[in-house]
Parts: structure tokens; C-alpha cells; sequence
């Protein structure tokens, strides 16, 4: 069940007209610290975001699944169960004995997938997928949207950072 404060805060990015998949993130960030803080585990970084994405998806954000060989028949699956869910189209029943399997499964697996170079080289990877012209586009949207003050501070920092790797 995702914390209050992570329900309040997309409910906050919708109001906001944010995208569906901003307001998922805030389940994301809760299910990374989840796991950073040992309720659980995840064998993955990747498992971490689909278990946050499965818990927005069941909360009533509107993120679709996703489509026809973007992801296995599997995952497809369970995010369209997840997604009905959430919209109220299906009645999800309760299966604590499931419930109770997955609990035990998730805390046997390890919590450094949740660390900072983890996500960091899923990231990476997640990105070399995308082409050139995409991942420009989304950064270029990305400073648009900062304002003057923010953009600023981001420049000096990228400044800085590119001073440090000479």
C-alpha cells in the first residue's frame, strides 16, 4: 500500500497538469526508499520501478501499459490488470496468501539494487536505447521548463562539473 504523502503528492502533479508518468515517479521514489531502507529488497533496479509503477498504476494514475512488443506478454499483462485496477474497471481481490509469498520473496532479495551507481548505470543503459535526437529533445524540453534562475544554476553546475572532468 503506497504512503499517504506519495498518494498526496501525484494527486499534487495532476492538479498540476504534469504527465502520467511524473506523477508515477513519486511511487517510484517511495519504492526506492523502500528498499534503501530495508522494508524490502529488489533483485533489480529495473524490478524496483516496476513495482512502483504496478502501485501508481493500482492507485488510479493514468499511465497506460505498455504496447504491443514494447515489453514481455507477461508484463503487458500485469500492467493492464494493474491499470483497470486503478481506473476501476476490474475489482481486484484480496490473496494474502500471494500477498504474503511476494513479502517474503521481496525480502530475501538484496538492497544495494537501490543504490545510487545502480540506478544510476540503469539509467545510463535505459538511455543508450534512445536515439540521439530523442534524448536531445527531452533535455532541450527538460531546460525549457526550469525558468531563468533554475536554468542558471544548472549551467554553472554543468560548468563545474565539466571543469572537474578535465
Amino acid at each position: 500500500m503506497p504512503e499517504r504523502k506519495t498518494i498526496q503528492k501525484a494527486k499534487q502533479d495532476r492538479r498540476a497538469g504534469k504527465s502520467a508518468t511524473t506523477q508515477a515517479g513519486e511511487f517510484v521514489h517511495e519504492e526506492i526508499r523502500k528498499v534503501r531502507r530495508g522494508q524490502h529488497g529488489a533483485r533489480s533496479p529495473k524490478q524496483a520501478i516496476a513495482i512502483g509503477l504496478s502501485k501508481a498504476r493500482r492507485a488510479g494514475v493514468p499511465l497506460r501499459p505498455p504496447g504491443k512488443g514494447k515489453a514481455k506478454a507477461k508484463t503487458r499483462k500485469s500492467a493492464e490488470y494493474a491499470y483497470e485496477a486503478g481506473q476501476g474497471k476490474r475489482k481486484p481481490r484480496r490473496r494474502p496468501r500471494v500477498s504474503r509469498a511476494v513479502s517474503r520473496a521481496l525480502k530475501r532479495e538484496p538492497h544495494g539494487s537501490a543504490s545510487r551507481s545502480a540506478l544510476s548505470k540503469q539509467t545510463r543503459q535505459a538511455a543508450s536505447h534512445r536515439s540521439a535526437s530523442a534524448r536531445s529533445a527531452a533535455a532541450r524540453k527538460a531546460a525549457k521548463t526550469k525558468g531563468p534562475a533554475r536554468r542558471s544554476a544548472a549551467a554553472k553546475k554543468a560548468a563545474r562539473t565539466r571543469a572537474r572532468r578535465r
